[in-house]
């Protein structure tokens, strides 16, 4: 039966092995690459294009406007609580 410090012992040396492994074939990878985009002229947008259909977040993005005080020019973009100069009135006058 095997004991643990023998177990540990063979643990690190497979972690080494890994580790070199990993850099010898991270390191040929990185070759093939870089021939590739030689070749082919790549450029980054060839290789990693701008994700399709991906939204903006809409934390922070602007909404345009669809009521406007004729008093004091504030507007409202109907979304949220209603300012009080529209509160309780038809909305269809103040429309933009």
């Amino acid at each position: 039966m095997t004991s643990y410090k023998e177990l540990l012992k063979q643990r690190e040396e497979l972690e080494k092995q890994i580790q070199d492994a990993r850099k010898r074939e991270l390191t040929e990878a990185v070759s093939k690459v870089r021939s590739l985009v030689e070749e082919f002229n790549l450029t980054p947008a060839d290789v990693f294009p701008p994700a399709r259909g991906a939204r903006a977040s809409s934390a922070g993005s602007k909404v345009a406007p669809k009521y406007k005080n004729p008093e004091t020019g504030e507007t409202w973009t109907g979304r949220g609580k209603a300012p009080k100069w529209i509160q309780d009135q038809d909305r269809e006058k103040f429309a933009i």
